[in-house]
């Protein structure tokens, strides 16, 4: 034993002084070739680790809050990592296995009696007068918890919070997410940001017509330097476009039954689930005056084929595997866009017979540019940016443009809707107008004259401004430094966004302050009742020294915090 324990010594001996011998010296580290490193001012983006850094405090939850949906992620992703829905699926109490029985998933779901459509789908709704807070409270905490222990996969560490909202919130909701974040999660400090300035953010921009079409309503806001300016809100949106589609189903489905048949009663999720797969919207139908070449070729491509049979009208199979019995319906392609067209636009509806929450989307957006001053109108107009769940329908985008593009140039910009005894006249001086624009578009400037004719000029409004030299030379002087994207106006423009989460994940990563940032401490301490009435914070330095024993504070001190737009 002893001969073992000498040898094993001397070995441990002699592999120490190796090591030792082995150990690089501080000048043999310069010159000893190395693996490429990554250069410290590029990071990995989180999506492939932790969002580790120098201060684990300052790291951000990216959250956007919907009607029927929670968007979660971390900052500097392009998309979130979870999209957590609230269906009855996921609200499965403890010990309900029914979703394992076989039966279970060809059985039609009933409404509960005193429920909306598809209130069992909702996280929230905007009239709390009847709400069960509560249960919106579990909802929310229940999706949060699924969310950071499967999803975001964190230390435990508090994280700030960056939550993007709609605008118009009621207090009692976001109160109610407050104290789960707060209190259940322990987050230092809430940021909240409104969608449509991230959604603007999202598209690259700085102004915007936000056109958001939601579950319950479609809100248009004007966006004007990353400040809200203008807002206005119909009921129709994606709500009623299934609703359209459950009464276009329901209808196919009675007329294939046998006479005598009770009627088809679909459930929510068929109708939902039938619209977001193959729902679509038809594109405007143009009425575009022909000229006499148009109209002659159009006839004699009529006469070469009127003997030719008409093709026939595409179907499409619609499975209705919890109809009792089972069944697969064909139902005409056109029919299904029938309930975006009808709950969107309205069109055979006369527009004496709409109250004020429930104009059509194309109508509310011409009111709201309406509404504006013209340079903003003029930015807004050429960046319209519409989002929004229900905005993913096939040909729905095109056909809102059309339709603003359509009524711009029906009645222009003039708010004044009836002149009275002058209306004959207005009238008349305006189609002399359209006429002579039209004739300056197609036989240039030059050969048109700017008079009326026998009629007196036009108003000063509807003339064209005189030009200033000034003006004009700083314009051009404008155009070295701006680039070409802002100068666009005037014009009926669509832009594509990401989104509201990317918006306020691009915001998260560039560690911009919000106006509306609660403190967690503050909170605790006096509730949503705490917030001041201002909705805006002057960021303009202020002096240090105010007069004796009398200190001001920095520019970016805060006494109080505020909720800004949702004061």
């Amino acid at each position: 034993m002893s001969t073992e324990r000498k040898a094993s010594a001397s070995a441990s001996a002699s592999l120490g002084r190796s090591l030792r011998g082995a150990t690089p010296r501080l000048t043999d580290l310069a010159s000893t070739p190395e693996s490429p490193r990554t250069p410290l001012a590029r990071t990995a983006t989180s999506f492939y680790g932790s969002p580790g850094g120098y201060r684990s405090e300052e790291e951000y939850i990216v959250l956007e809050l919907g009607a029927r949906f929670v968007r979660g992620g971390l900052p500097g992703d392009s998309t979130p990592r979870c999209t957590l829905s609230f269906g009855p699926e996921e609200q499965r109490r403890a010990g309900d296995y029914r979703q394992w029985d076989p039966g279970h998933s060809s059985q039609r779901r009933k409404r509960r009696r005193g429920h909306g459509w598809g209130q069992d789908h909702e996280l929230y709704r905007l009239d709390v007068s009847q709400a069960d807070l509560g249960l919106v409270e579990d909802k929310f905490e229940r999706a949060m918890r699924e969310a950071f222990n499967k999803y975001f996969v964190l230390d435990t560490k508090p994280r700030r919070v960056m939550l993007a909202i709609p605008p118009k919130m009621p207090h009692p909701l976001i109160s109610t997410m407050l104290d789960v974040l707060f209190g259940s999660f322990q987050s230092p400090s809430v940021t909240l940001l409104s969608s449509p300035v991230v959604a603007t953010v999202a598209a690259g921009l700085r102004s915007a017509l936000v056109v958001d079409i939601g579950w319950a309503e479609t809100v248009i806001t004007a966006v004007c330097e990353y400040r809200e300016v203008h807002e206005r809100r119909t009921v129709r949106a994606g709500k009623l476009m299934s609703e359209e589609m459950a009464k276009v189903l329901n209808a196919a489905l009675d007329n294939e039954a046998d006479a005598g048949a009770p009627p088809a009663n679909l459930s929510f999720e068929e109708a939902d689930e039938v619209l977001t797969r193959v729902g679509w919207c038809k594109a405007k139908p143009r009425t575009t005056r022909r000229s006499t070449y148009s109209a002659a070729r159009s006839s004699l491509i009529a006469e070469e084929f009127e003997d030719a049979a008409e093709a026939p009208e595409p179907t499409i199979a619609v499975p209705f595997p919890r109809h009792t019995p089972p069944t697969d319906v064909e139902v005409p392609f056109s029919t299904l866009a029938q309930p975006a067209e009808s709950a969107l636009f309205a069109p055979d509806t006369a527009l004496c017979e709409f109250d004020d929450h429930e104009w059509p989307v194309h109508h509310a957006m011409y009111r709201a540019l309406l509404s504006l001053p013209m340079d903003v109108r003029r930015l807004c107009m050429s960046r319209i940016v519409i989002t929004g769940g229900g905005s993913a329908l096939p040909g729905l985008k095109a056909r809102i443009l059309d339709e603003l593009e359509s009524l711009v140039s029906q009645k222009g910009w003039d708010p004044v809707r009836s002149y009275g005894s002058a209306s004959a006249r207005h009238e008349r001086i305006m189609s002399q107008k359209r006429e002579n624009l039209q004739l300056r578009s197609e036989e240039g400037e030059d050969k048109v004259p700017d008079s009326l004719g026998p009629d007196p000029p036009l108003p000063a409004g509807l003339q064209k401004p005189e030009e200033d030299p000034i003006d004009a030379k700083l314009s051009h002087l404008s155009l070295k430094n701006t680039p070409s994207a802002s100068l666009i106006g005037g014009v009926i423009r669509g832009v594509d966004t990401l989104g509201a989460w990317a918006g306020a994940s691009l915001v998260a990563q560039q560690r911009i302050k919000g106006i509306v940032e609660i403190e967690r401490e503050k909170y605790l301490q006096h509730g949503i009742q705490g917030a001041t009435r201002e909705k805006e914070i002057s960021v303009v330095p202020q002096r240090q020294s105010m007069g004796p024993a009398v200190v001001g504070r920095g520019a970016g001190d805060r006494a109080s915090w505020t909720l800004g737009v949702w004061a």
